[in-house]
Order: C-alpha cells, then sequence, then structure tokens
C-alpha cells in the first residue's frame, strides 16, 4: 500500500524514476480499487451500460489519471527512455505491447540521465540454483 501512496504523493512529478516494484503495485491496487467501484457502482445503480462506466469508477479513473502518467513516465526514465514514449500506446496494438515490454524490463544498474539508480543499496536478489 506503501507504493501506492507514495505514487499518489509525487502525482505531479514526471521527474526521476520508478522501480518496477512501486509502478506495477500501483496498477495492481488501480485494478482492485477500480473492480470494487465498478461493482459498487452497478449495486448503487450509478454504473451507465452504455458508456461502460459508473460514476464512482469514473471519478476514480480521473483523480489517478496525473499519478498514473507521472509513474509511467518515471518507469520509463528508469529504463533509460524519455516519457514520450509513453505515446507509442497510440499506436494500435503494437504500441501497447511495446510499452508493456518496456515497463517490465529491468532497471538500468547505475545512474542514467535521469537519476541514480532507485534500487541502489538494496542487497540483490539471489536466483534459486
Amino acid at each position: 500500500m506503501n507504493w501506492y501512496l507514495g505514487v499518489l504523493k509525487k502525482y505531479a512529478d514526471f521527474g526521476g524514476r520508478a522501480r518496477r516494484k512501486e509502478y506495477w503495485f500501483f496498477v495492481l491496487f488501480n485494478v482492485i480499487i477500480s473492480v470494487v467501484l465498478s461493482m459498487v457502482d452497478m449495486f448503487v445503480g450509478t454504473y451507465n451500460a452504455s458508456a461502460g462506466v459508473g460514476i464512482l469508477t469514473g471519478i476514480y479513473t480521473l483523480a489517478v489519471l496525473l499519478p498514473g502518467i507521472g509513474v509511467s513516465v518515471r518507469r520509463l526514465h528508469d529504463t533509460g527512455r524519455s516519457g514520450w514514449w509513453l505515446l507509442i500506446v497510440l499506436v494500435p496494438l503494437v504500441g501497447a505491447i511495446v510499452l508493456l515490454v518496456f515497463m517490465v524490463l529491468d532497471s538500468q544498474p547505475a545512474q542514467n540521465a535521469y537519476g541514480p539508480n532507485p534500487k541502489a543499496g538494496e542487497a540483490p536478489v539471489a536466483a534459486a540454483a
């Protein structure tokens, strides 16, 4: 939960780097909260089937739009790419796949043009034999 709240605190920070853990925990909590809010929308009757979204889900989505863009840009920075690569998602099908691959890639191990490695100082995880 701290990863999710940390992203919300840096909602308009597009500089620096974000670890995979920070990005994917933010995505996980967004999915969970969106599913719960969608169920509440359906139960309360505020879900619009033609639009495919409810009032609560729509408000939540707008609220986390800027933090989501910010953590995505910082994640791209962590892999050594400019935040402008986020626009590749506009290319149908291929763009989303390329962006997913970029988000899954490991961090650049040393400092890059966007700042120091956020994993610096951590003990590396030993691979199981």
